[in-house]
């Protein structure tokens, strides 16, 4: 009788956990914020043959399988930017056993890629730890650096543009004068070992970035070499090897920038191993 008593007493406060936990599910869904199960931590970069599919409209990437990670607001630091907008970020990868890549994809209804007084750029970033341990996720720590690579919306634009106007110079088309920026990459090769420490590394062009913004959606595509260069200032990339990884996105529109940003703190990347 008594055992049968707790169990009575009990079931209504499990009944209460259960519908808190559904509110909670259905406010978050309400806002655009996706709920990740712990089976899900794990973004896999899937071994494949042949060339790495280098364009967000490349077929290769519709047969990766997706994931969904959940973005929220830079706390941290001030200044704290507590409403973003980006709400979720989706993450594809694939490696070839020489070269890794990846496609994220956000929402953004406006499409910032030209950085003026005033306005200010879209963005993404991947965070990889240098050291075997995790640093903190936002921009490293002392002793526990982190590698950034930083696609910049703007930069992108530069590239498209030099890329049009010589193709127009081959056409015969009439030339128009503008200064445009020469840019190795459309992403940003950086060092940070904590708030206001970011560097941009002497050597740029190791991180290539490719992207389309079409129907309200960025979709951002970074590769790299596996091998490093650097053993001390290049995040290693090994196969067959689990390892920590964090995203970042600005905004433009929204006035993002800096630390002004969502977040989505590390996961876990496995990525898979090379066959013999």
């Amino acid at each position: 009788m008594v055992r049968m008593t707790n169990l009575n007493r009990s079931r209504p406060l499990l009944y209460s956990f259960l519908a808190a936990l559904l509110v909670i599910g259905s406010v978050l869904g309400g806002w655009g914020i996706p709920l990740v199960s712990s089976e899900g931590m794990i973004i896999r970069s899937h071994l494949v043959e042949g060339e790495l599919p280098s364009a967000p409209e490349d077929a290769a990437w519709s047969k990766v399988t997706p994931m969904t990670l959940p973005l929220s607001g830079q706390v941290i630091t001030r200044p704290v930017w507590p409403e973003p907008t980006a709400r979720a970020l989706t993450v594809r990868s694939v490696h070839n056993g020489t070269e890794i890549a990846f496609l994220l994809e956000w929402q953004d209804n406006t499409k910032n890629d030209r950085l003026t007084p005033g306005t200010f750029r879209d963005g993404v970033a991947i965070g990889l730890p240098l050291g075997d341990a995790p640093a903190f996720f936002c921009m490293g720590q002392l002793d526990h650096y982190i590698n950034i690579w930083h696609w910049k919306a703007d930069w992108q634009s530069d590239i498209d543009r030099r890329a049009a106007r010589q193709s127009e110079k081959k056409e015969g088309g009439v030339r128009t004068f503008e200064v445009i920026p020469r840019r190795v990459s459309s992403v940003e090769d950086l060092i940070g070992g904590g708030f206001s420490t970011l560097t941009t590394k002497e050597k740029q062009g190791r991180i290539q970035g490719k992207a389309q913004w079409k129907d309200g959606v960025w979709h951002v595509v970074m590769r790299r070499p596996l091998s490093s260069e650097e053993q001390e200032n290049e995040a290693k990339l090994i196969p067959g090897r689990v390892q920590t990884i964090s995203f970042a996105v600005w905004n433009g529109e929204n006035k993002e920038r800096n630390g002004q940003k969502s977040v989505a703190p590390w996961f876990q990347l496995a990525i898979d191993p090379v066959k013999l």
